[in-house]
């Protein structure tokens, strides 16, 4: 049923942070409920607190267990930015449709936001503001095209020139595009308040319990685990992450392979308002300050999802991040104190899928997150569950499987 993958390897800094325990029991008999939700990751979470605050009874299983999947390996920088521009997001499906998914995704931001202070999830989140480097992909005048395209779209957005960007930033590079309000936050921490959660509400967490097969008709579907013991429910949600399984097409979705680095606190040593930074670069280059001053680095992706291949060049990756980290910032300690590796799947527009499979109504699945993961599983888990109560996302469309 399902294509395995070992989704990261090393070790990632969110390990050096406690998190609450999460409950589970095993699957020792046949259960049923109104929704079925398969990953115990940040989407998972978030889908299995969305349906159970509206009411419905729910399931989640995991081979592994909570949060023992991708989840650790993100750097978790959780921002509206679309993997792709919007200039050229716009060249590739319509201006309209790209703006309407960067707004979305704007949007998302706030959404969550309000989600985790409302449900008094203690997350470390904090707002910081965002900063686009020019880089050999795009120089500054595909940047001041850039920041344009997004004050169209009702999107805020400041372009820095050179001297203004060393200025209030002391970084050297030939321009930045200046954004607001993105969101830095534990993943893990998030992961488990939003299972705790949806636990208290009801929700029944089964790990470790591997789905192997589902079998879905016409009112119902079931999902048989490895162990032997069923789930039936009125729908399922796929919420496997990176591991792709067999009824989900894969067309215009790859699995690549990324690396991160963090280095020892040094929280006097960093960079004015601890804005995160992305380089319009390929290889791309991004980084951000954990709340107790830690740096993390993280890029050098590669065009392939072979585990082997991909941890081989585990050491090699983080010298080349540290190197990178240093001609920034050289006054930073930018050895790694964590360094690790891990698979991603990603789409050529930069947008993820999520909604109901083809030929298969009553499953959904979400996937293809690129660099906006939790950002996406936050809209992810809105689509899904409308989709569930028979309700219409008026942006479901821009990221259902059989969009155009």
């Amino acid at each position: 049923m399902r294509r395995k993958l070992d989704l990261r390897t090393g070790r990632p800094v969110w390990f050096a942070y406690r998190v609450p325990s999460v409950p589970t029991e095993k699957l020792t008999r046949d259960v049923k409920a109104d929704v079925a939700v398969v990953g115990m990751g940040i989407s998972g979470a978030m889908m299995a607190e969305a349906l159970t605050a509206r009411g419905q009874s729910v399931v989640t299983i995991d081979r592994r267990g909570p949060m023992k999947g991708s989840t650790a390996a993100t750097t978790a920088l959780v921002q509206f930015e679309i993997d792709q521009p919007l200039a050229k997001l716009s060249g590739m499906i319509g201006r309209a449709k790209a703006e309407q998914a960067w707004r979305r995704s704007r949007l998302a931001i706030e959404s969550l936001a309000a989600r985790i202070q409302g449900l008094d999830i203690d997350c470390g989140l904090g707002r910081r503001p965002s900063l686009y480097l020019a880089g050999n992909m795009l120089g500054p005048g595909a940047l001041r095209e850039e920041a344009e395209a997004r004050r169209r779209a009702g999107i805020h957005a400041t372009y820095l020139t050179a001297a203004a960007l060393r200025e209030r930033f002391g970084i050297g590079r030939e321009g930045a595009i200046l954004s607001y309000g993105n969101l830095t936050l534990d993943p893990r921490k998030l992961t488990a308040g939003m299972l705790l959660k949806a636990w208290e509400r009801g929700a029944r967490l089964y790990a470790p319990a591997e789905a192997v097969a589902i079998e879905d008709g016409k009112d119902e579907v079931t999902i048989v685990t490895k162990a032997g013991p069923t789930v039936t429910a009125g729908h399922v949600v796929l919420a496997t992450g990176y591991e792709l399984t067999d009824m989900v097409p894969a067309a215009s979705h790859r699995i690549i392979s990324t690396y991160a680095i963090a280095t020892r606190r040094q929280p006097r040593k960093l960079w004015p308002q601890q804005a995160f930074i992305w380089e319009a670069s390929d290889p791309y280059l991004y980084m951000r300050a954990t709340r107790d001053g830690r740096v993390i680095c993280g890029g050098e992706d590669e065009e392939f999802s072979d585990e082997d291949k991909r941890d081989a060049l585990i050491g090699k990756k983080a010298a080349r991040l540290s190197k990178k980290l240093a001609r920034l910032f050289p006054g930073l300690d930018t050895d790694p104190e964590f360094a690790w590796a891990g698979s991603f799947g990603t789409t050529t527009t930069g947008l993820p899928y999520i909604g109901k499979v083809p030929r298969h109504p009553r499953i959904l699945a979400v996937m293809g997150y690129g660099g906006n993961g939790i950002t996406y599983s936050g809209i992810a888990s809105e689509i899904a569950a409308a989709a569930i109560e028979g309700r219409d996302d008026s942006d479901a469309g821009l990221f259902a499987f059989r969009r155009r």
